[in-house]
């Protein structure tokens, strides 16, 4: 099993900055339709022998981080929650709007397997009403949605009151320090393309 930093690590390396994916968010199903839908994932969804990758290419094109970490017994049960909200769409009945069709559903399905199922185990997503509403939220945020009826400021403090990682005061640090680095090496790769672009379109 993978160390919890080391899988906030690799999520730190991949996902935007939080502010930018808060601005990009746009209205999205209701709260309960989404906690209710994942409340009823099926265990077959669940079970240890389902390969996330063979589940990811069933259910969604975008290659998932996620499944270079499914040897982690967390990792896979985030990942195929995500996933059953995703198929769920096809098996029970579509949101409305769409979770499926968002912009960041890849994105969403690794948040719950590497920025949340490192801190919250996804079983308690399923038996606790407040961890589940944490998933949901940190779903519909990654995947470029908030809760039908919330603006942004109003999503952002309610997921930020049930974020598990900021409660835990070891692993939000290392979380900080990760993202802090990322977003430097980030601004660095800018910078160098805006002044390899600048040479290229003077030569």
């Amino acid at each position: 099993m993978a160390e919890s930093e080391e899988l906030l690590s690799a999520w730190s390396a991949s996902a935007p900055p939080e502010d930018r994916a808060w601005e990009a968010t746009v209205p999205g199903p209701s709260l309960a339709a989404v906690a209710a839908r994942m409340a009823s994932v099926p265990r077959s969804f669940l079970d240890a022998r389902v390969s996330i990758a063979a589940l990811a290419g069933d259910v969604l094109r975008p290659r998932l981080l996620a499944v270079s970490h499914e040897d982690d017994d967390r990792v896979r049960r985030g990942a195929a929650v995500g996933l059953w909200l995703v198929a769920s769409e096809d098996l029970v009945e579509p949101f409305a709007p769409s979770v499926a069709a968002a912009p960041g559903i890849g994105r969403a399905v690794d948040a719950l397997a590497l920025r949340l199922s490192p801190v919250v185990d996804p079983w308690e997503w399923l038996s606790d009403d407040e961890r589940r509403e944490e998933a949901v939220r940190t779903f519909l945020l990654w995947a470029g949605l908030r809760p039908a009826g919330e603006d942004v400021t109003t999503a952002r403090s309610l997921l930020e009151a049930r974020d598990s990682l900021r409660r835990n005061a070891a692993l939000a640090q290392a979380y900080a320090a990760h993202r802090h680095r990322d977003e430097i090496a980030r601004r660095l790769a800018e910078a160098r393309a805006k002044e390899a672009a600048a040479r290229y379109s003077s030569e």
